[in-house]
């Protein structure tokens, strides 16, 4: 029996240090956003023999002013990604023009693989649908707990649960925001409309963890002979291996994911990984002690 309950300060110094970080590194260093929010293009290509070198393309580029100029060499050797804030087709032409021009007998020729352009008034419209996304889904969730748990009113009322969840999702979510915050700020790791989907998925698996641990904890309480405490502690140790398990194997598969799955989904990966694994232990660590807080506070 693993004495999670009795050391649940620990865990709430902990959540606490990390959510205090995360809001640290937001205010000081913000989210690299891509041009999925700011507005910009993307453009990748592939040269039939071999890429030249990022120093050699920038050289190639200089006369356009590009601005914001980014240019990720991908895991094959002939391909390359570049990202600048300008926008419009005559630029779109105009970079492609001057990449054929880079030493054709010894790169050979270059094949456009995909071109996007959003405009500056688009992103910010897709930075509000993402904020009204996550909060819709943050009240769904309160109303469906609030509901699945409405015959469970001792000692604390079936509201509570929903609210501890959401808790434990907004502690979620701040953890992830600022890990990326960090690696936007040393990395150049930039937040796209993918990062959004990933973050609503985190909520779904966090959630998902969290009401099977109440689930239990709500089959318990009426025949057990331990205080609130010590059933929401014995609840918690017969479901830890489950949910262990569980995230493990779905942790090995980003992993994986992550290491072989291409530039393109690196940021969509790694978000989820992190957010799994933030996400299981929140639900053993965080959502049920705070249900004991709140008997606590109730007392």
């Amino acid at each position: 029996m693993i004495s999670i309950i009795p050391k649940r300060k620990i865990w709430f110094g902990l959540s606490g240090l990390l959510v205090g970080l995360s809001i640290v590194f937001l205010a000081l260093w913000g989210l690299n956003f891509g041009i999925d929010f700011v507005g910009g293009s993307s453009l990748e290509v592939r040269f039939s023999k071999q890429a030249p070198s990022v120093v050699q393309v920038k050289e190639a580029l200089s006369d356009l002013e590009l601005n914001s100029l980014v240019i990720q060499p991908t895991e094959g050797e002939e391909e390359m990604f570049i990202k600048f804030k300008n926008t419009g087709e005559e630029t779109h032409q105009k970079v492609v023009s001057n990449l054929e021009e880079i030493d054709p007998e010894k790169y050979g020729q270059v094949k456009e693989l995909q071109y996007n352009s959003v405009g500056p008034a688009i992103g910010e419209r897709l930075k509000q649908k993402s904020f009204y996304a996550v909060v819709l889904v943050i009240l769904a969730i309160i109303v469906y707990i609030a509901w699945a748990f409405r015959k469970v009113s001792k000692p604390i009322a079936s509201w509570k649960y929903g609210l501890t969840a959401v808790f434990t999702l907004v502690h979620d979510c701040l953890i992830v925001l600022g890990v990326f915050a960090v690696l936007g700020h040393f990395y150049g790791i930039e937040i796209s409309g993918a990062f959004i989907a990933a973050i609503l998925t985190v909520l779904g698996y966090s959630v998902n963890d969290t009401i099977v641990v109440f689930d239990r904890i709500r089959e318990n309480l009426p025949e057990s002979e331990e205080d609130f405490a010590g059933t929401i502690n014995t609840s918690i140790n017969q479901n830890i291996t489950r949910s262990i398990n569980t995230s493990f194997t779905t942790m090995l598969v980003l992993l994986a994911i992550l290491l072989f799955g291409g530039g393109s989904i690196f940021g969509f990966t790694l978000a989820l990984l992190i957010g799994v694994f933030i996400g299981t232990y929140s639900s053993i660590f965080l959502a049920s002690p705070l249900l004991v807080f709140w008997e606590s506070r109730i007392k």
